[in-house]
């Protein structure tokens, strides 16, 4: 901090202060239509018209999702064998490691996904590569820790699309990798057992924009619905096998 108590303006920031901005506009007819329906600030009306939603129906569903609003998670491809490897872990005690990058939505996909599994299977573990010594993504030390301790199966999240090299290394070794990942992936992709990235161009799961700790729920849904956990529970009892997720997750 210099003297004078203000921060350094980062190049970052001088970067964002010259740009120059497109603000989305909104159709006053239907802001005022949806503020009469609404009876809500019209600055809150304004926003949802910018974002699509135009009656109280579209509103009432943005404010108050329910879980059959949420996309079939079957429709993102590779789900099926994701799932099913994962179930063939579970049938023969193969000890799983959750795999996922340091920042925010990794440590919440792993958080998740461990805590997930280990309600169903004893042997799981997971998996941070170190900031410093081994940076984003799958790394080398991460496949060695696995080899070392016996880990067959990797679930890789928030990471893995690039690690085309890292994957075939793995599999050398007999080390199967499960990719949940919503990063763009390449021309080439990894070898693994199965790739969830709706970012892939011939996936056709709706919602392209999940966050990889949202990618990680959707295989949570697809095991719940395997396993027989309905989807029919009321919501205190169908959250008792799954871990709380915030509420952006679930699309």
């Amino acid at each position: 901090m210099p003297q004078h108590g203000y921060p350094i303006v980062n190049q970052l920031q001088i970067n964002i202060l010259t740009k120059r901005w497109n603000i989305l506009q909104a159709d006053t007819d239907k802001v005022s239509l949806l503020q009469s329906e609404l009876k809500i600030n019209p600055i809150l009306c304004r926003i949802l018209v910018q974002r699509g939603m135009h009656n109280f129906e579209q509103a009432r569903n943005y404010f108050r999702p329910q879980l059959s609003h949420l996309h079939n998670p079957w429709e993102m491809k590779d789900m099926a064998k994701a799932v099913n490897r994962i179930l063939k872990a579970f049938d023969t005690n193969e000890k799983l490691l959750v795999f996922g990058d340091y920042d925010v939505d990794g440590t919440t996909a792993v958080a998740s996904m461990y805590s997930f599994l280990k309600k169903h299977h004893k042997e799981v573990d997971f998996y941070i590569p170190n900031r410093y010594k081994e940076g984003y993504g799958v790394s080398r030390a991460g496949i060695e820790f696995a080899k070392e301790h016996n880990y067959s199966l990797v679930i890789a999240l928030d990471c893995g699309i690039k690690s085309v090299d890292l994957i075939d290394y793995a599999k050398t070794l007999g080390i199967d990798f499960i990719i949940c990942d919503h990063h763009l992936p390449d021309e080439k992709i990894p070898d693994a057992i199965a790739i969830l990235n709706p970012k892939q161009k011939d996936c056709d799961y709706p919602y392209k924009d999940l966050c990889g700790c949202g990618v990680g729920f959707k295989l949570m849904c697809a095991l719940c619905e395997q396993m027989n956990i309905s989807w029919s529970m009321p919501m205190s009892t169908w959250t008792l096998w799954l871990p709380p997720l915030p509420p952006i997750l679930y699309l």
